[in-house]
């Protein structure tokens, strides 16, 4: 294994990928692993991802080391442990027990958090390498993360880096991070940017990047000052605009759902089917036919 391999390169390998019951990567930004794992050793080598850890069952005794001193703790269900990248971790465990991970592969993020803050802070001043802690907020967004990226099959772009900032701010907070202040939304002709080329490019795999670069702001920025102009997050909006954009395919045209599906972005009609059923309590099929009876029954009258 290469020296300060990433995160998914350690899970990836030998013995320790039988430890894996699902992973959602999207594109290298984040990695989501659910494990479960034996009683004994979970140490790692210095890895080059900020990695945080979520306990699922809870009643372990965890003694080790993350980057922050040494600990001796008894974890409880939902407490999370936050590992520093570049640090061999020492951990270990005296019962069975499943985690719930994200990491952050550092080079990916970096640039994100010195946005934030105004390049006053790095993940090595991060607070919280010392044993167990919990935080409601942390756990409520990766709690969404995780379900949302079971709607979608994996996680989009887009869902990955908007959560992503969500959680490290959060994190950058309980460090006591001084973040910069933003005041109102986006610029008229920004938003109506972003707008055009959310709409220009609704069968894609659109970045929260990519976006903000429309805006000429960093992606943290982007995602604060876009919710503050539209009422929500970038990626409520992009899904409000798939399901205007497959109602109306639904609607006027004799496109298959799986075809509308790949117009609007999604990966299957599965996948599409859950999501239209979220928002409209309804499937395609049965969309479809609804909206054509009633056509027909205006028309026959």
């Amino acid at each position: 294994m290469p020296t300060n391999a990433s995160f998914t390169q350690w899970y990836g390998q030998g013995q320790q990928a039988s430890y894996v019951r699902t992973r959602k990567s999207p594109g290298g930004i984040l990695d989501l692993y659910d494990v479960a794992r034996p009683a004994g050793d979970m140490s790692h080598p210095p890895l080059a991802d900020l990695v945080l850890y979520q306990d699922q069952i809870g009643g372990s005794r965890v003694i080790g080391n993350s980057g922050g001193g040494h600990y001796n703790v008894k974890s409880e269900k939902g407490a999370f442990f936050l590992a520093a990248p570049n640090f061999a971790n020492t951990a270990s465990v005296d019962s069975s027990h499943q985690l719930r991970s994200l990491s952050f592969p550092v080079l990916q993020w970096q640039k994100v958090l010195e946005d934030a803050v105004d390049g006053e802070f790095t993940v090595e001043c991060l607070q919280l390498y010392r044993g167990s802690f919990h935080a409601p907020s942390i756990r409520s967004a990766l709690r969404n993360l995780w379900a949302l990226s079971e709607e979608e099959g994996a996680p989009s772009r887009l869902l990955a880096r908007a959560a992503g900032c969500e959680i490290l701010a959060e994190l950058c907070r309980l460090s006591g991070a001084p973040f910069v202040e933003i005041k109102g939304g986006l610029a008229s002709g920004s938003q109506r940017r972003c707008l055009e080329l959310m709409h220009a490019r609704l069968s894609e795999d659109i970045s929260l990047d990519e976006l903000a670069a429309e805006a000429q702001l960093s992606p943290f920025h982007f995602a604060r000052m876009f919710k503050q102009s539209l009422g929500v997050p970038p990626r409520v909006y992009l899904t409000q605009l798939r399901m205007e954009k497959a109602c109306e395919l639904l609607e006027l045209t004799e496109l298959s759902v799986t075809a509308i599906a790949h117009e609007v972005g999604y990966s299957s009609n599965q996948v599409l089917a859950r999501i239209f059923f979220k928002h409209r309590r309804v499937s395609p099929s049965d969309y479809r036919r609804s909206v054509r009876e009633q056509t027909l029954s205006r028309t026959t009258q």
